[in-house]
């Protein structure tokens, strides 16, 4: 379990692998302006201990990868979808089983659709349907709580006061939790350590949602998706409500939905995680059709 900055030559993007080379390889997607930090190392080491290599990586302008100045991000926003394929190139993987949650859904989706040789499943966490639906019927916006962030948010914060910035993040978690609470203890910890390793952590909270959705492009059809997908979604989340995970177990043709009580827009909290953790890895086990890269010769857990 290291870090690793892999240099692609226009961007630079940092790595972290837990497991074995051999192992079928979980690629975890994060959010948009998130880190890989947001997905627990106690967590992978789990996954990994069950015959997981799991890799997470910092997006462009979070964490240790390339940062653009704040306010603009030098790529577009399909950039982050390329990416994927380009970790898992530098990493030598042919497919792999892509684990997207929130935006990194959407890209995880875009993947599976566009490169379909190169994902042996998708797991899509508290995320929404990304391409063109066949059932067209609108789903439901973000509740009042996550709506009034977008529409009137609060001051930002001196970016030069770490103590200040640190406070103005874990804030802006509290919204999107469910009825299962929000660990504010939790959530300062991991943005005192997000901060501290993170280049720039106003360009990490402005450039990705200045870069998505800016790309001409006519984008995919959620048709497109033949990759084995587990939908995992809370019953309370705030800014997909469950109706869009519902959405994307009826677009995906071969779909598994596993709803959680009391889980906000979020990846699984300790309370609940064993259950989406037993249903990760029943989703990624060895495959008779598998190649090396997704596990042929791999003892199932």
């Amino acid at each position: 379990m290291t870090e690793e900055i892999l240099d692609l030559g226009d961007v630079r993007l940092c790595v972290e692998a837990f497991g074995l080379p051999g192992d079928p390889t979980v690629l975890l997607i994060s959010g948009a302006a998130e880190s890989m930090d947001g997905w627990d190392p106690a967590w992978c080491e789990q996954l990994a201990a069950a015959g997981r290599r799991v890799v997470r990586y910092d997006h462009r302008d979070s964490g240790r990868s390339t940062s653009s100045p704040p306010g603009h991000p030098s790529y577009p926003g399909l950039a982050l979808t390329d990416d994927v394929l380009r970790v898992l190139d530098a990493l030598e993987v042919d497919r792999a089983h892509l684990v997207g949650l929130s935006m990194g859904g959407g890209i995880a989706q875009e993947v599976a659709a566009r490169h379909p040789e190169r994902v042996a499943s998708l797991t899509l966490v508290a995320t929404s349907p990304a391409g063109r639906r066949q059932d067209e019927s609108p789903l439901p916006p973000p509740e009042p709580r996550v709506a009034e962030t977008f529409g009137n948010p609060p001051p930002e914060p001196d970016w030069t006061d770490r103590e200040a910035v640190v406070d103005h993040l874990v804030e802006s978690y509290r919204p999107y939790a469910g009825s299962l609470g929000f660990d504010e203890a939790a959530a300062r910890r991991l943005v005192e350590h997000v901060v501290a390793r993170t280049v720039d952590i106003e360009a990490a909270s402005k450039n990705h949602w200045l870069a998505v959705g800016d790309d001409e492009d006519d984008g995919f059809a959620m048709a497109d998706i033949v990759a084995p997908t587990l939908v995992i979604h809370g019953t309370d989340d705030p800014m997909f409500p469950v109706a869009h995970g519902e959405a994307l177990a009826r677009e995906i043709a071969d779909s598994t939905l596993l709803r959680v009580p009391g889980m906000g827009h979020e990846r699984p909290p300790v309370a609940v995680r064993a259950q989406a953790t037993e249903a990760i890895l029943r989703h990624t086990r060895p495959r008779p059709l598998d190649d090396d890269n997704g596990g042929e010769h791999q003892q199932p857990a």
